[in-house]
């Protein structure tokens, strides 16, 4: 009995081990109008994923998103809208409300996603990896604030994290992006 109760543990250790999220393009989310988007549809492009809100300060930085969507698209840039409401109910809306307002003010046209948590015993399993140190230990960390920035190379992994105050069209990620772009 020992023997197969330590058999069993083995094959579920081995088997947790090699379905543990290795990259961001091991998630799935709901598109904004609520179909699922698997991000290894993404592979082969640059992502920037980015948790948003309407009405935060940051609110904005939608015109520098779509800008920098629109400059860098046919090199392989995939800006990501991730809407959440964690911090000061500043997305306070249903999906739908979300994407009139996005594109009625801004005219996004990059992918939106359906509202998440970033933080909480709710959040997202995408968030859970990018902010745990175990899976994402140069870039982890509390999201601390809307608009932060995560962006990651055309394998999958994180490459760097920019916090909000960190306008999508600032030399630091243009540098970043362009370098990326590039590989």
């Amino acid at each position: 009995m020992f023997r197969f109760v330590a058999l069993l543990f083995l094959f579920s250790t081995m088997f947790a081990a090699t379905t543990a999220p290795k990259g961001v393009y091991d998630f799935t989310l709901d598109s904004i109008d609520g179909k699922p988007v698997s991000l290894s549809s993404y592979k082969g492009k640059v992502l920037m994923l980015v948790n948003v809100a309407s009405k935060c300060g940051y609110t904005p930085q939608y015109t520098a998103l779509e800008s920098t969507y629109e400059k860098y698209r046919d090199r392989g840039l995939v800006i990501v809208g991730i809407p959440a409401n964690n911090f000061g109910g500043q997305e306070p809306g249903t999906n739908q409300e979300i994407k009139t307002f996005c594109t009625r003010n801004f005219k996004v046209s990059f992918p939106m996603m359906s509202k998440v948590s970033v933080k909480g015993d709710d959040t997202t399993p995408l968030y859970k990896f990018l902010t745990n140190k175990a899976t994402n230990p140069k870039n982890a960390g509390e999201i601390k604030w809307n608009f932060t920035k995560f962006l990651v190379d055309r394998n999958g992994n994180v490459l760097s994290r920019f916090e909000p105050e960190v306008t999508p069209d600032s030399p630091q990620i243009t540098a970043a992006i362009e370098q990326a772009l590039g590989k």
